[in-house]
């Protein structure tokens, strides 16, 4: 999520009907960070509870469930990509095929850690193989069609929005991890 105001915030909350985390996030933020908020501020934090309470606007809970596969499937591409990239020209795009081989996984959801700890040893007792072959068949794909063209998902693919993906994954994979500094 890019820096937005208070205002906008809660102008998006109120159109969308969800106050998703990173909404709340932010205004978190914003409201440690200011020594004092503006009256238009005020007016647009009291808007947001106003309509929290009514169940106008929705706070969407922090994801309380992972798929074990993708973080699999990164490890697996992160480690793959670095040997062909330190060993070759070629420059490869994670995220492409991570996606290409989850679209060819199965999904392994848990709710705790005891839960994600069993789907790893699950996963690397049947799935293993499988998850090399299809993360191998993603590079392939893409070493020979990249991407290059397209528009990621998103936005433009800025140095910010790579901080703002790795700090997603930080989040989903280490929830108590808090950002230090802003991007």
């Amino acid at each position: 999520m890019s820096v937005m105001s208070i205002e906008k915030i809660v102008e998006q909350a109120l159109q969308d009907g969800y106050l998703t985390p990173a909404m709340e996030a932010e205004v978190g933020r914003i409201c440690d960070s200011a020594s004092e908020l503006s009256i238009n501020e005020y007016k647009a934090l009291d808007r947001l509870m106003v309509s929290l309470l009514s169940g106008d606007v929705v706070a969407v809970p922090r994801k309380q469930f992972i798929n074990v596969m993708e973080e699999l499937v990164l490890t697996e591409a992160i480690s793959r990509v670095a040997e062909i990239e330190a060993t070759s020209e070629s420059s490869l795009d994670v995220g492409d095929i991570a996606a290409y081989a989850l679209n060819r996984l199965p999904p392994l959801y848990a709710t705790t850690e005891e839960g994600a700890n069993y789907q790893r040893q699950r996963a690397r007792a049947e799935l293993e193989e499988l998850i090399a072959q299809q993360v191998g068949e993603a590079i392939a794909r893409n070493l020979d069609r990249p991407n290059d063209d397209r528009t990621p998902v998103g936005t433009k693919n800025t140095g910010n929005e790579v901080l703002r993906q790795v700090s997603t994954l930080l989040q989903v994979y280490a929830p108590h991890f808090e950002q230090k500094s802003e991007y």
